[in-house]
């Protein structure tokens, strides 16, 4: 199972505890998956291509209508047309009692209710990508009242989202990945919020482990390479009759040098007689490789 599978997969089994915030996730979810036609006006038609969106409009009808009570969501044989699911209400006195029950404006929604909507909008229309990848989580909207609306909502909770138009949809977006934990902990998916982090964390350490092994290869790569750079130009004079003209210090580094080419150099300093700091063995390096290019 993906990601986004997942987390809808908990987030329909999250029940709010108050008949207002059920209404608030049932108007997100015939907001983002009504199918609306002139044989259908005075009906409600929720259709998905997720089964889980639609179960959870219908247990919603049970827990706030007492519609459909008596049928659990599990045993009910929703119409299933190509890929999609339907729930359909024909009764026009019953469909326009939930219509006007479910309408709601960003004025009307509490904190609690403003999270159960967004929560519907998600399982309706969401996505997160697996965070081992990269960090995106998004609502395709077919309008862009909806996802101004949710960007609204998200806003109420400092978290913020951006709109992307992408062929006929409006792409609501979180791309910083402790956003995408907030809006995990708004909806209520406290469990994929868990295991987002958990990834997350273990990404994170990964890269850093990467970046510092990186690093210390190419500073090991500098180092052989200044290396091999000195031992050539200590070639030189070597073949030279003014190796022989240099002082016993600069003749004792020429010496350690070749003799010692994969030595730091502290390492080469320690070698010396007496003991030389870094900055002494630079200096006595630079002053070999400028007599060198003199040659």
């Amino acid at each position: 199972m993906s990601f986004s599978g997942k987390i809808k997969d908990e987030l329909e089994h999250t029940y709010a505890p108050a008949r207002h915030c059920m209404l608030a996730e049932m108007a997100a979810i015939y907001d983002h998956c009504r199918k609306a036609s002139e044989e259908e006006d005075r009906k409600i038609v929720i259709a998905s291509e997720n089964e889980l969106t639609v179960r959870k409009f219908f247990t919603l009808l049970g827990k706030t209508f007492n519609m459909y009570k008596d049928y659990p969501a599990q045993t009910v044989s929703f119409i299933k047309k190509g890929s999609g699911y339907r729930l359909v209400i024909d009764d026009p006195g019953e469909a326009e009692k939930v219509r006007s029950a479910i309408t709601v404006t960003a004025r009307d929604l509490r904190s609690c209710c403003a999270r159960a909507y967004i929560r519907g909008a998600f399982l309706a229309a969401g996505s997160v990508s697996d965070p081992e990848k990269s960090y995106h989580l998004e609502i395709v909207c077919q309008e862009m009242r909806q996802a101004h609306f949710l960007a609204e909502l998200l806003s109420g909770f400092e978290i913020e989202a951006k709109t992307v138009l992408r062929k006929k949809n409006y792409v609501l977006y979180v791309k910083e990945g402790t956003k995408i934990v907030e809006t995990l902990n708004v909806m209520g998916a406290h469990v994929a919020l868990m295991d987002f982090e958990n990834m997350r964390i273990l990404k994170e350490m990964r890269n850093s482990v990467n970046r510092k092994v990186n690093c210390e290869t190419a500073n090991i790569g500098k180092t052989v390479n200044a290396a091999q750079r000195q031992i050539e130009d200590i070639k030189i004079l070597m073949e030279s009759d003014r190796f022989n003209e240099l002082s016993p210090a600069l003749q004792e580094m020429a010496r350690l040098r070749v003799k010692h080419p994969e030595a730091t150099l502290k390492e080469l300093g320690e070698f010396c007689t007496p003991v030389l700091g870094k900055s002494g063995v630079n200096h006595r390096l630079r002053k070999l490789s400028e007599m060198a290019v003199e040659e």
